[in-house]
């Protein structure tokens, strides 16, 4: 029954906005607008389409917000227009009452919340559509946030996930490219984000690692988690003291270098997406703050993405390409990683890169609109047929905050210069003589095991040989000169791995 009530409420509010316009302007349905028209008389909209969508998503709640903010960067499934609006979307949400806060606490905790903390702030600092934070004191004088889940979230998602599923199927079923753009993997990958957000464990091991990775970092900061206190409703961690990303007249008056400070935001970014393959997937300003010296600090840990060594190499290739206008290498690369069908021809994929990237270089981030390259290489990827890869979309959206972010500190910041030399550096550690002796390193304990086993392997091989195996390998052996050359270099390939191998042991 909720459901239903659920639905209907969507319905209304659908209807309100005049969203039918985006169902009924399928060629199927179109002959049904006239009607519609005269059963919505009374309607009148001052608003485009996409301020109305967004107006509307408001409606409906936080849920919604939160999927329309992800949807903001799938302009490869949307209108420029309506992609800007969405883009507008504020998480912002009342927080609840605080006699829900303590009443949740306490039944976490099995006592009532000042016997757990010397103090805690009942009035919120921080609301969203998830979870509030609350600071307070440890009884061991530390300061801390507390960060809480709003009651009966889980149920709210559930609903609303199942609904937005629905209609993912739909749009499936009568879009013409909605099976390539695969809006159900969407839905899929945004539902594993939200879950994801409600175990506040889970969010505390991210920024556990997070700050594992930055550690003794002169780049960032990440606060300290309180595991005593953690549990999947609660999460508790350092309290960081900085100054809002967002407030570049405070951040000068302390002497902040910006133009630093923007440079630093592109490092932060590229480090964590192709050293640790692990990244804050929502790098917005409203959860970074700048400390004292200069460095950033990072908040919300509930939407981490991470990339696989394959899916980094691939970045990295394209990213390169891109800065060195390889679009060869770029369109190359597409085709390689069975992005566009097989029979793709290279050179039209690459003139057709080039046409979109080519004039957006040399030029300064103020004079750049990622958002009109997106459109246009994702026009250019409907046009080559080219799959859309959800595990990037956290990425991308990642990107989109980094750009908003060096537009605001530093409008003149080069992000191609800033970003070359480090992707370089990265390429040649991970292919270069340094990545060799790396990946030695890496596989020695491995190596330090198998070899051992070799000798008692091979007699094992010629003590039980099968009824005239020698005599048929020898007379093979003879016969093909070729493999006889392979065994030869396999043999001396094993030689090499090996000295090597003890090199590295005995170098560390």
């Amino acid at each position: 029954m909720t459901r239903w009530l659920r639905l209907a409420k969507i319905l209304w509010v659908a209807i309100r906005f005049g969203l039918d316009e985006f169902v009924f302007a399928h060629s199927s349905l179109r002959w049904l607008r006239p009607f519609i028209r005269i059963a919505t008389f009374w309607r009148h909209f001052d608003l485009s389409r996409g301020a109305r969508l967004r107006r509307a998503l408001e409606d409906l709640g936080p849920i919604f917000v939160k999927f329309g903010q992800v949807l903001s960067t799938r302009r490869d499934l949307l209108p420029r227009d309506i992609a800007d609006e969405l883009a507008k979307l504020q998480d912002r949400v009342p927080p609840f009452p605080s006699e829900q806060v303590l009443a949740r606490l306490e039944k976490v905790y099995g006592k009532p919340v000042d016997q757990v903390f010397a103090h805690f702030e009942r009035e919120a600092v921080a609301s969203a559509s998830v979870a509030q934070v609350h600071f307070a004191i440890l009884p061991d004088g530390r300061e801390a946030a507390v960060k809480v889940l709003r009651p009966g979230i889980e149920r709210i998602i559930s609903r609303d996930l199942a609904l937005l599923d629905t209609a993912a199927s739909l749009a499936e079923s009568i879009w013409a490219d909605g099976k390539r753009l695969r809006p159900r993997e969407v839905i899929a990958e945004f539902q594993k984000h939200l879950y994801d957000e409600l175990d506040l464990l889970r969010e505390a091991s991210n920024a556990s690692q997070l700050r594992r990775n930055f550690r003794d970092s002169d780049l960032m900061l990440v606060p300290e988690v309180f595991w005593d206190w953690c549990a999947t409703e609660v999460m508790v961690m350092e309290r960081m003291h900085g100054t809002p990303i967002s407030q570049v007249p405070a951040l000068r008056e302390q002497g902040i270098d910006i133009s630093k400070l923007s440079r630093m935001g592109v490092e932060i970014f590229f480090t964590q997406v192709f050293r640790d393959g692990f990244f804050h997937g929502d790098m917005h300003p409203g959860n970074i703050l700048v400390a004292a010296d200069g460095r950033y600090i990072a908040l919300d840990f509930g939407i981490m993405g991470t990339l696989n060594d394959v899916d980094k190499n691939y970045l990295a290739q394209n990213f390169l390409a891109f800065f060195r206008r390889d679009y060869r290498r770029v369109a190359q690369a597409h085709v390689d990683a069975g992005w566009v069908p097989p029979g793709t021809r290279v050179d039209e994929f690459e003139s057709a890169i080039r046409a979109v990237c080519e004039p957006i270089f040399d030029k300064p981030l103020k004079e750049i609109s990622f958002g009109k390259v997106l459109l246009r290489l994702f026009q250019t990827a409907r046009r080559f047929n080219l799959e859309v890869q959800p595990q990037l979309v956290l990425l991308q959206k990642t990107l989109l905050n980094i750009e908003g972010l060096g537009r605001e500190l530093d409008p003149d910041l080069d992000l191609w210069k800033t970003a070359k030399p480090y992707l370089e550096r990265w390429m040649s550690e991970q292919v270069g003589w340094r990545g060799l002796l790396r990946n030695l390193r890496d596989e020695a304990p491995y190596w330090a095991n198998a070899l051992p086993q070799l000798p008692r392997l091979v007699h094992r091989a010629l003590s039980e040989p099968a009824p005239h195996a020698l005599e048929t390998a020898i007379r093979r052996l003879t016969q093909e000169q070729e493999k006889q050359t392979r065994w030869l270099m396999v043999i001396a390939g094993l030689l090499i791995s090996s000295g090597a191998m003890l090199l590295v042991m005995l170098l560390r």
